[in-house]
């Protein structure tokens, strides 16, 4: 490493490049951070980490009768943070030191655990265990995607998270709403225009800020953020069709959308009636339920309009893997807790009622819990609702950059609204095509430079 002083400005210069340098801080960094932050070390024949506490509390339930069956084995179950499970398993990873046997990784933050070359992934290789076992089938198949990289299972899918459209049915009903009628987004549109009223009532709810709405959109078309091959695929046609139909719906004088975000102030325009209509997966189902409770009775839910007449009536929107650690000292053992939990369809049935998330193991949706009718959704059967669509949910194909690419495909949409906003239709198509390459741009100039 040398320095330079130039013009009162000292520079410093790596002499391995900047990638390498780029390794060599996030180990320091890494370093301290553990030595700040240890992890505990093992007391128990498996340690397993989940971020999300409905999964903690389920599963406490589960281990004991996964112990009975193994005398003398003991499973501790840890609840860790999101930000946690990330950091710490990384940096865990990043300086050989002790790290859990099983975890669950949330699906935005999987593929940042796939870096570099294949022997140097922290998690084991699953294919050989799930092809063999016949759970490639038993399983929804895309749900593997997220998890998989060059060709190798990771993770094994806790979840499906189809998408459904959350309507407030008593204003429909008013309004003399046909919801039969809406097949497609033109349906969808030509009715939002017709009830929205700018500042008192949108059709629906979506950002213009970010993009978390965006990706489940782009996902129903077939889209994503990259290909089966990891290459960075933001900027083609179909994200190009997916932006220009989704900015008018939330800037311009046509606009059916608005947002407000989150909390009590989401909870009051819901009941208010400020947002009709609102794109909820399985998991949110239960979040508007708890958030949103006076609205019990008033609910209901439909499939989300095709882009063409026939298309696809869902996508989906977030996600869980579990995986084992390539340091567990017991991966047979490590695997059988992890089926234990994932294929009990009594377990899973009653993870359902409390949750309202689907398993992604296709055999437990025979259960009687998923014709349940529901109070709050005006006693529709929720659960098969979301597992008639299930099937067809699309494939999400992720990369170590997924995070970077989720930022830079937000900075775009934003770019998109505010040049909407000046100039309308004119030369936005070209504008659209142009931001969209900018930012992919970025992303492929990122992955070009960083070997890891």
């Amino acid at each position: 490493m040398t320095m330079n002083h130039t013009s009162g400005v000292f520079t410093m210069r790596f002499p391995y490049g900047p990638a390498a340098l780029s390794m060599l801080v996030l180990s320091i960094l890494s370093a301290v951070w553990l030595a700040f932050n240890p992890i505990p070390p093992k007391k128990a024949t498996l340690v397993m980490w989940t971020f999300a506490k409905t999964h903690y509390d389920a599963y406490k339930q589960a281990i004991p009768s996964f112990e009975a069956k193994h005398p003398g084995v003991k499973v501790d179950l840890q609840l860790v943070s999101w930000q946690a499970v990330t950091s710490r398993l990384q940096a865990a990873f990043l300086s050989d030191l002790d790290v859990p046997d099983l975890v669950e990784v949330e699906i935005s933050a999987a593929g940042s655990f796939f870096r570099g070359p294949l022997k140097d992934v922290g998690f084991l290789d699953l294919t050989d265990r799930i092809k063999q076992s016949g759970l490639y089938d038993r399983m929804v198949q895309a749900r593997f995607a997220p998890y998989t990289s060059r060709g190798h299972i990771f993770g094994l899918p806790h979840d499906v998270h189809p998408v459904m459209i959350a309507y407030r049915r008593d204003i429909f009903d008013q309004l003399g709403i046909d919801v039969s009628k809406i097949q497609t987004w033109d349906d969808f549109i030509a009715v939002g225009r017709k009830v929205t009223i700018p500042g008192k009532r949108y059709m629906l709810e979506l950002p213009d800020s970010e993009s978390s709405r965006f990706e489940p959109l782009l996902y129903q078309r077939g889209g994503g953020l990259f290909d089966p091959q990891g290459n960075c695929i933001m900027d083609n046609e179909i994200a190009v069709q997916t932006m220009l139909f989704y900015v008018p719906l939330v800037a311009g004088p046509n606009r059916i959308a608005s947002d407000l975000g989150g909390g009590q102030i989401f909870t009051r325009a819901v009941e208010d009636g400020y947002f009709l209509c609102m794109i909820t997966p399985d998991w949110r189902s239960k979040t508007i339920e708890v958030d949103v409770p006076k609205m019990r009775g008033k609910m209901a839910l439909m499939p989300l309009p095709a882009v063409y007449p026939g298309g696809r009536r869902t996508s989906t929107w977030g996600g869980t893997m579990i995986g084992i650690t390539k340091r567990c000292k017991y991966p047979d053992l490590a695997w059988e807790l992890a089926l234990h939990l994932y294929l009990n369809k009594d377990d899973l049935a009653q993870r359902f009622r409390d949750t309202n998330i689907l398993p992604a193991l296709k055999e437990a949706w025979d259960h009687p819990a998923y014709d349940e009718p529901r109070p709050y959704w005006s006693n529709q059967p929720l659960g098969r609702l979301y597992a008639q669509l299930a099937p067809d949910v699309p494939f999400q194909y992720t990369s170590p950059f997924v995070g970077t690419a989720k930022g830079k495909l937000s900075e775009a949409l934003v770019a998109c609204v505010q040049y909407y906003k000046q100039n309308g239709d004119k030369g936005f198509e070209e504008f659209v095509r142009k931001r969209l390459k900018q930012s992919a741009d970025e992303v492929r100039r990122l992955m070009r430079r960083n070997p890891y």
